[in-house]
């Protein structure tokens, strides 16, 4: 055999006889380890990510879930605007059984509100907050500290703990 028909593992020696050369196991062993750490840390990552995207969907479809009715609430608050409008302009004289039967209608769209987790934001008396409430007037009082709210235009209303519509109110300035 001459040294060009020689595999490259085999070697010959000073007696022509082939000869195979020393690997070092120890290195070999350490490269293996290393991919295997490599791959193993890779296979974490990709199962810790499919974890996320799992919780991530989880939660999406329960905000799906909880938040599905939001056009239909803010449908139905016209409704109750309207409702407290027409207690608002009645005369107070001589027609109790009509403010009744709203009031009881305005208390009943309420309720049914609560059990869906729609909520009025109180404001008359609160500090401004401009994630609940939008300012559409100011007023000049001596009466209210400067950014707080002295009159509710239009109740804002929230659905679980996200904002459905915010309260339309007047705030306090400094009187001059």
């Amino acid at each position: 055999m001459t040294n060009t028909e020689t595999p490259e593992t085999e070697i010959e020696n000073e007696d022509g006889a082939p000869e195979t050369p020393e690997v070092d196991f120890a290195a070999e062993l350490l490269a293996r380890d290393e991919e295997i750490a490599a791959l193993k840390d890779k296979a974490m990552r990709a199962a810790a990510e499919l974890e996320n995207t799992r919780r991530r969907l989880e939660r999406e479809k329960a905000d799906t879930a909880a938040y599905a009715m939001t056009g239909f609430a803010r449908d139905l608050l016209a409704v109750s605007d309207n409702l407290r409008r027409a207690l608002d302009a009645l005369p107070t004289a001589g027609i109790e059984g009509v403010q009744g039967g709203i009031e009881a209608t305005e208390r009943e769209l309420i309720a049914i509100f609560g059990r869906h987790g729609i909520t009025k934001i109180e404001s008359d008396g609160a500090k401004l907050d401009p994630n609940r409430h939008q300012a559409m007037l100011e007023v000049p009082t001596a009466d209210a500290e400067p950014g707080t709210v002295v009159n509710t235009l239009q109740a804002g209303w929230t659905i679980k703990d996200r904002l459905l519509r915010p309260a339309l109110v007047s705030v306090a300035k400094a009187a001059e």
